[in-house]
């Protein structure tokens, strides 16, 4: 109800209840005699009382029962006049078939199931099977909204929320939010609007400022909240659909990714403007439109870093652009991690180290759930690889590293959004540096490594595969992390041809793959053991490819001579009798460690006699032959 909300309002309201009260009172006083016919209604009607009558297309009889269930609430005398009135004490409640003698155009449909004071839960009857001398009761939150003091239903109030206005919307998502005023002011009966895109946050702060604009309150309800009884269920549909006439209620489902079964039979039951986040439910009817509400362009989350970043040093625009493109932010993320900035500045935190610090601190939390993040501890000085595989490596950093100027500055991006993403295939055998190299291009950009092993990704059911890379590729995109999956042979082998089902979704997920790595805004590395069985049509659209090669004797003895740590205790090592054992860098890192124990154990220096027994431990563990009689030349 659009009313004023005032005092003055609210007393006048009372008032011409009162005056209404006043005639059910001689109604009461006088049933049964000729006068009661006589008693003329009064001039002034309560406001809300009609507006109750026209959103529930009460009649006449109706509006009356409502009065005199408010007076039994409001008045103490009503409940004796009732009783004296139906010539029993121990009825002193207004009842229907009191209500059929003392009350102007009655009818017996007022009461029944399907009629609005018991449809829309506007009085409740204490005792179905006595229906004409049974209690009636009015409706609590009728009761205040009669008085001028609407709240939400008690009853919706522990599974609602009212839904905040959020942050302001940047431009790009200012436009899908005037295509829903748009929607819903052109449609008698408005469609179901359907949030998606990959700010959340936002899609909430446009459902909420839509219905500001549209003079309707945002409620929340989150789908796992909805009964799943029926009765229960139906039973929130109509209160909810009540609060839409009552107070112009509009709902916002959060349906998540996975919605209950029975939210679609909800959906219909509600008579109420309806916004869902989240997954379309199975078998929903109602017609909808959907609406992309994606997190803000890079251009315009420089212009949300700026504000954010309002009165401290002046923030140059070569620092902001790599920002908004590295991390893609929502305004929410861009508002907190400025204020994490703040405080490190008091700190004596330099500026742009604050801001990449605080920056791939907070996207962090979307992932570390999903993937082993790894800690890169190795430099280029401690990856020991041919000249032309390192030039490669130094590419893929340089191409991270501009990523801001080629794609936002000079252009490249407005081109087309595909094979923006720049991924990489590490192939070579086991040990031979492909997750070393990963952690050096990692320190070396000051970004993230999550390692993914791709055998717990597929899945033998058809469809899960893709949801679970798009779940991982969903919580990456904020963070522009380096994406390592592990072992992709899992996934990548050749792709069959179609003899059954299963081998046309295999192809499909190998598609899903390669364009969700196309569209990522980050760089993605598969690593594989064998590089002979991936297709050459995946091959293609991998930007670089990486053979990882068995070291040889000279590339051994650099690795040997790097592997041990300066405050290491050792004797004299010979570095060229160690390469001379024909172990991948992997293996030559487990044998110097497993030395390092059983020279712990003794109290004494590193020396080749403990080189010797780590490297037998090693050799037993790969199942290969070892030259004793090399080794005996050791100690």
């Amino acid at each position: 109800m659009n009313a004023p909300d005032s005092t003055q309002w609210i007393e006048a309201n009372q008032q011409a209840l009162s005056e209404e009260l006043a005639w059910l009172r001689q109604r009461l006083e006088q049933i049964g005699s000729d006068a009661a016919d006589d008693v003329e209604p009064p001039q002034n009607t309560a406001y809300t009382l009609d507006f109750l009558s026209e959103q529930f297309r009460l009649s006449p009889f109706e509006r009356r029962i409502l009065l005199l269930c408010a007076g039994m609430e409001l008045h103490s005398e009503i409940g004796p006049l009732c009783g004296k009135a139906q010539g029993n004490s121990r009825l002193e409640h207004p009842s229907f078939g009191l209500a059929l003698s003392l009350l102007p155009e009655a009818h017996w449909s007022a009461l029944s199931h399907s009629a609005p004071l018991r449809h829309w839960q506007l009085i409740h009857v204490d005792d179905p099977t006595r229906l004409t001398t049974t209690r009636l009761v009015l409706d609590e939150g009728i009761l205040h909204f009669l008085l001028g003091a609407g709240q939400l239903d008690q009853r919706l109030a522990s599974r609602l929320q009212p839904l905040a206005a959020g942050q302001p919307l940047p431009a790009s998502q200012r436009q899908q939010l005037e295509r829903v005023v748009s929607l819903w002011n052109r449609d008698k009966e408005p469609p179901v609007i359907l949030i998606r895109g990959n700010d959340p946050l936002a899609g909430r702060a446009l459902a909420s400022q839509a219905c500001r604009q549209l003079q309707l309150q945002a409620l929340l309800l989150r789908a796992d909240d909805i009964p799943i009884a029926a009765e229960e269920r139906t039973l929130l549909a109509r209160l909810l659909s009540r609060e839409f006439l009552l107070s112009r209620a509009a709902v916002v489902i959060d349906a998540g990714d996975n919605p209950p079964s029975h939210l679609a039979a909800f959906m219909e039951q509600l008579m109420c403007p309806m916004m869902l986040q989240g997954t379309r439910p199975a078998g929903l009817q109602l017609a909808s439109v959907g609406i992309e509400v994606d997190r803000p362009t890079a251009e315009e989350q420089r212009e949300l870093w700026r504000s954010a970043l309002g009165g401290l040093e002046a923030v140059d625009d070569t620092e902001l652009l790599p920002l908004a493109t590295q991390f893609s932010f929502s305004s929410t993320d861009i508002m907190a991690t400025a204020e994490a900035v703040r405080t490190e500045l008091q700190l004596g935190t330099p500026l742009k180290q604050a801001l990449w610090r605080n920056c791939r601190r907070h996207s962090r939390g979307n992932l570390d759930h999903l993937a082993q993040r790894i800690v890169p501890r190795a430099g280029w000085d401690d990856l020991v690889l041919p000249r032309g595989q390192k030039a490669v490596l130094h590419d893929i950093g340089r191409q991270v590293r501009q990523r801001a100027t080629v794609y936002e500055r000079w252009g490249f991006a407005g081109k087309s959004a595909r094979g923006l993403g720049i991924s990489a295939l590490f192939a070579g055998e086991s040990g031979t540096g492909k997750t070393l190299a990963a952690e050096v291009l990692a320190a070396d950009l000051e970004l993230d490594l999550y390692r993914i092993d791709l055998s717990a990704v597929v899945s033998k059911y058809i469809g899960e595969t893709e949801k679970n890379l798009e779940r991982l590729f969903s919580a990456a995109e904020s963070s522009g992390a380096i994406l390592l999956f592990d072992e992709a042979d899992a996934l990548f082998g050749k792709r069959s041809e179609v003899k059954d089902s299963h081998d046309r979704y295999a192809n499909i997920e190998l598609a899903y793959l390669l364009q969700r790595m196309e569209a990522y805004g980050g760089l993605s590395i598969l690593t594989s053991n064998l590089r002979a069985s991936l297709d050459r049509a995946f091959l293609r659209r991998i930007r670089f490819v990486v053979q990882f090669p068995y070291p040889d004797i000279a590339q051994r003895n650099e690795i040997w001579q790097r592997i041990f740590p300066d405050q290491l205790p050792r004797n004299d090592l010979d570095t060229e009798r160690l390469a001379r054992l024909h172990v991948a860098g992997g293996n030559i890192r487990n044998i110097a460690m497993n030395a390092a124990f059983l020279a712990a154990e003794k109290g004494d220096p590193l020396s080749m006699a403990d080189l010797a027994q780590a490297a037998r431990m090693e050799y037993a563990k790969l199942e290969k032959p070892l030259n004793e009689s090399e080794l005996r030349q050791w100690t």
